[in-house]
C-alpha cells in the first residue's frame, strides 16, 4: 500500500522515478503549471494593486489542469504524507507553491535533484526542505509584470490595425535589438577599400602592416570560446587602404626595395578548456552546430532529462559535482591518459548564476554510446554526445599553440605574416573550436628574403549581419534580458506574431516587427531599452535572494513607471508614427524582385509572382502584386492547378450568398451578440459562433471565442455549453 506522494511536473519522468521509488511511492505529475491569474477584474488581470500590496486570484489553467488537480487530490487522500519535486529553478519552486494552495496542503516536503538518477533523487528524498517563498515571490512577480506589461501594453499596438497581436516585457525588447540591427543594414553604405599584400619565394605571405613612423593597432584575436559562432576561418586582410592609386603605390614600393625581417616572435600559448554547458550556452552550440532552433534545443533537452541521462537543462550556474568530476578525471586516466589536467578544472560563473545548480551534464560518462544509438532518437542522440563532449572537454588539458609573429620591412613600409601550429589538442580533442594550422617556414630575424609577387585585392565593406538565433540567445544573455529559461520562448514567440522570420537561418523583422518597434519606440521608450530590461531582471533577482518583497516591488515599478508611461503612451498618434516608420523604411523584404510564373491573374490578368516560402510543398505561393492584394494561388497536388485558399474562396462565397446570421446569444467575453459563420473544413460545410465585432475578433481576449454543434447544442472548449 503506497504511503508516500512524489509530485513532479513532466509526466515524462513519472515512469522512471517510479522504477527509482518502488511500491510505497505513488508519483504523479501536475504536467507543468496549473494555475494561472484569472482573466477577472480591470483589464483581465487578475490582480489588483493595492498599496503596497497585490491581491492575486488564481484558477485552474484549463480542464485539463482542472482534471489533474482532481486527481492530484484524490491521490493525497490516499497517503500520510506529500513531497513535492518540481524541477529545481524559480519556476519550479512557484509550481510547486500553486500545488500547496490548490491541494490544500498545509506543510508539504520540497525535494530538488538535477539528475533523475537513484542515487540522486533517494539523497533529495533523504534531505526534504520548506518551500522556498523568496523564490516564489520572485516567480509570482514575473507572472503578475508578464501580464500587467502585455495586457496593459498589447491594446496600444491593436490600434495600429496590421495584425499586431501583443507587446511584452523580454519580447519587446529583444524584438528592439532584432529591428535595431536591421535599421542598421538599411542605412549602411559600402565603401570600396583594397588588400595590399606580398609574396616571398621562402614560401609565405605577408600583408601591408602600415608605414614605419605610423603607428598601428595589432589586430585584436577572435574571442576563444564562442558557442554561437560556425567554425570558419576569416580570410587575412592587410590594413586597409582606402584608395586604389595608394594600393598600387604600395605595390610600387615593395618591388623597389629590398625585404628584411626586422621582427620574428614564436611564442607557445595555452588556450583553456571551456566551461561546460549552460542553459545558453547549450542552444547557441546546438543552433550552430546541429541547426537546431533554440526551442528545439529545450524539448530534446527535456527528454534526455526525463530519461536520467543529463542534469538538469535549465541553468546558469558552470559548478560541476566532485563526484562527476572525479567521474570524469577516471574516464580520461583509462582512455586519454595525456589529456589528464594535474588538478581539478574550475569554471567561474556570472555572478547572478544559483551555485546550488549543476552545469549541464551527463549522468553517467560510461555509459556506451552504441547502447544509447539504439535507444535514442537522432536528434536525442546527437544533442547528448554534444553534451557528452563539452562535459569531457571541460575537465581536460588545455590546448597549446606554437604562435609565430613575423615582421618584414622595405623602405619605409611594413608588412606582417601570421602563423599558428596547434602542438597539443588538450581539449579540443573532444570540442573543436580551434583555427586550422597556419604554416610559416623556419626564418631568423635579419633574414633577407625573396620577393617573388606584390599586389592588391579590391575589396567592399559589409554591412552588420543580422543575428542567428544562437546569436541572437547570447545577445540576450549578455545584455541580461530575460532569464535561461526566458530565451527560447521569448524568440519563438516573435516567430509566431510574424514579427521576424529566418532569412538564410538568420533573424528578419518583418514590415510588421518594424512598424510594432516603431511605434513602440515613440509610445514606450524604456520599455526597449536593454539596460532597463536587464534592471528588471535584477530586481527579480534580489526578491528571489530575499533582498526585497516582492509586491512592493511590483506596486513601486506600477506606480512610478508603468501607470504614467501608459497614460503618455496612449496620446501617441498611431497614424503618423506608422506613416514615417513606412516612410523611414526602405525595407529589403517590400524591394524584392521575385520571380515571374506563367500563371496570369484572374483578376487583372498579370503574370502572378512567386513568393518563397518554406511552408508550402512547392516552395512558393503565387500573389498578385499589380493592386489585386487579395490573389493568392496554393498548388493543390489534388487536382495539379494552382488554386485559392479555401478560407479565401468560403469568404468569398459568403459574402455573395450567405448574409451574416446575428444570434441572441452573448459573446461571453464583450457581451456584444454572436453570429454564425459558415466555412468548409475537409470538404464539409460547417457553422460556428463567433463574436460579431469584427475589430474584437482580433484581439487576445476573443481567440478562444468560438462555439461548435454538438449533439446537445453548442458548445465551446474554452467557454464550455451555451446557455441563454
Amino acid at each position: 500500500m503506497p504511503k508516500r506522494l512524489l509530485v513532479v511536473e513532466s509526466p515524462g519522468k513519472v515512469k522512471k522515478l517510479s522504477q527509482i521509488l518502488g511500491s510505497e511511492w505513488i508519483v504523479r505529475a501536475s504536467c507543468g503549471h496549473i494555475r494561472e491569474l484569472s482573466d477577472e477584474g480591470e483589464d483581465s488581470l487578475g490582480f489588483t494593486l493595492d498599496g503596497s500590496s497585490v491581491q492575486c486570484r488564481y484558477v485552474p489553467r484549463n480542464q485539463q489542469a482542472k482534471e489533474t488537480i482532481q486527481q492530484l487530490k484524490a491521490a493525497v487522500r490516499q497517503v500520510k504524507e506529500v513531497v513535492l519535486a518540481t524541477d529545481p529553478d524559480r519556476e519550479g519552486e512557484t509550481i510547486a507553491w500553486h500545488l500547496k494552495e490548490a491541494l490544500g496542503l498545509k506543510a508539504p516536503k520540497r525535494v530538488v535533484y538535477t539528475e533523475i538518477t537513484e542515487s540522486a533523487v533517494k539523497s533529495a528524498i533523504a534531505n526534504p526542505r520548506e518551500l522556498d517563498l523568496n523564490l516564489v515571490g520572485a516567480g509570482l512577480c514575473r507572472d503578475c509584470l508578464d501580464k500587467l506589461v502585455g495586457y496593459k501594453g498589447s491594446p496600444l499596438v491593436w490600434a495600429l490595425n496590421n495584425g499586431a497581436k501583443s507587446v511584452g516585457r523580454v519580447q519587446s525588447a529583444t524584438l528592439h535589438l532584432i529591428c535595431q540591427r536591421e535599421r542598421e543594414i538599411q542605412s549602411f553604405v559600402p565603401q570600396d577599400y583594397w588588400s595590399v599584400w606580398v609574396d616571398y619565394a621562402e614560401g609565405f605571405r605577408a600583408f601591408y602592416k602600415g608605414k614605419v613612423d605610423t603607428p598601428s593597432e595589432s589586430p585584436q584575436e577572435a574571442e576563444v570560446h564562442d558557442d554561437a559562432a560556425v567554425n570558419s576561418t576569416e580570410a587575412t586582410e592587410s590594413t586597409r587602404v582606402l584608395s586604389e592609386a595608394e594600393a598600387t603605390h604600395l605595390v610600387e614600393e615593395a618591388k623597389r626595395y629590398p625585404h628584411q625581417i626586422v621582427q620574428y616572435e614564436g611564442k607557445i600559448a595555452n588556450r583553456q578548456p571551456p566551461p561546460p554547458f549552460i542553459t545558453s550556452t547549450l542552444q547557441q552550440a546546438a543552433g550552430s552546430r546541429l541547426k537546431f532552433a533554440p526551442e528545439k534545443t529545450m524539448q530534446v533537452a527535456q527528454k534526455l532529462y526525463e530519461a536520467g541521462l543529463i542534469t538538469y537543462m535549465r541553468t546558469d550556474s558552470v559548478m560541476l559535482s566532485p563526484e562527476f568530476c572525479a567521474s570524469a578525471r577516471k574516464w580520461l586516466e583509462q582512455n586519454d591518459p595525456q589529456n589528464v589536467p594535474p588538478s581539478v578544472a574550475r569554471h567561474r560563473s556570472n555572478k547572478t548564476a544559483q551555485e546550488a545548480h549543476e552545469a549541464i551534464r551527463p549522468t553517467d560518462v560510461f555509459r556506451p554510446s552504441t547502447e544509447l544509438r539504439v535507444q535514442l532518437s537522432t536528434d536525442e542522440f546527437n544533442l547528448y554526445v554534444l553534451i557528452w563532449k563539452r562535459a569531457i572537454a571541460s575537465q581536460c588539458r588545455a590546448a597549446q599553440l606554437r604562435k609565430t609573429l613575423v615582421i618584414t620591412q622595405s623602405g619605409q613600409i611594413l608588412w606582417q605574416a601570421r602563423g599558428q601550429v596547434i602542438e597539443f589538442y588538450g581539449y579540443a580533442r573532444y570540442w573543436s573550436n580551434l583555427s586550422k594550422d597556419t604554416m610559416l617556414p623556419n626564418l631568423q630575424q635579419a633574414q633577407m628574403l625573396t620577393l617573388e609577387n606584390a599586389g592588391h585585392e579590391k575589396k567592399k565593406t559589409q554591412p552588420p549581419p543580422r543575428y542567428s538565433e544562437p546569436k541572437l540567445v547570447q545577445l540576450m544573455e549578455r545584455k541580461g534580458i530575460g532569464r535561461p529559461s526566458t530565451y527560447s520562448p521569448t524568440i519563438a514567440t516573435l516567430k509566431k506574431r510574424s514579427y521576424v522570420q529566418l532569412t538564410k537561418e538568420n533573424l528578419q523583422p518583418t514590415t510588421l516587427g518594424l512598424e510594432v518597434d516603431a511605434f513602440l519606440q515613440k509610445a514606450l521608450p524604456d520599455l526597449l531599452q536593454t539596460e532597463f530590461t536587464a534592471k528588471m531582471e535584477d530586481a527579480l533577482d534580489a526578491i528571489a535572494s530575499g533582498k526585497q518583497p516582492w509586491q512592493h516591488y511590483l506596486t513601486n515599478w506600477n506606480q512610478n513607471y508603468f501607470a504614467p508611461a501608459l497614460a503618455k503612451a496612449k496620446t501617441v498618434v498611431v497614424s503618423s508614427v506608422v506613416s514615417s516608420s513606412n516612410e523611414a523604411k526602405a525595407s529589403p523584404v517590400a524591394e524584392r524582385k521575385f520571380q515571374t510564373s506563367r500563371t496570369r491573374c484572374p483578376q487583372c490578368k498579370n503574370y502572378l509572382a512567386k513568393i518563397p516560402s518554406n511552408k508550402v510543398t512547392k516552395k512558393y505561393f503565387l500573389k498578385c502584386l499589380s493592386g489585386c492584394e487579395d490573389t493568392v494561388l496554393f498548388w493543390s497536388d489534388r487536382t495539379k492547378t494552382w488554386e485559392a485558399p479555401r478560407s479565401q474562396a468560403v469568404k468569398s462565397a459568403n459574402s455573395a450568398n450567405s448574409p451574416v446570421k446575428i444570434t441572441t446569444y452573448p459573446c461571453p467575453v464583450c457581451k456584444k451578440p454572436l453570429e454564425e459563420y459558415s466555412y468548409t473544413k475537409d470538404g464539409q460545410s460547417k457553422t460556428m459562433l463567433r463574436c460579431s465585432d469584427s475589430k474584437s475578433r482580433n484581439d487576445q481576449k476573443h481567440k478562444d471565442v468560438a462555439y461548435f454543434t454538438t449533439a446537445k447544442g453548442w458548445w465551446s472548449p474554452k467557454f464550455g455549453e451555451l446557455k441563454c
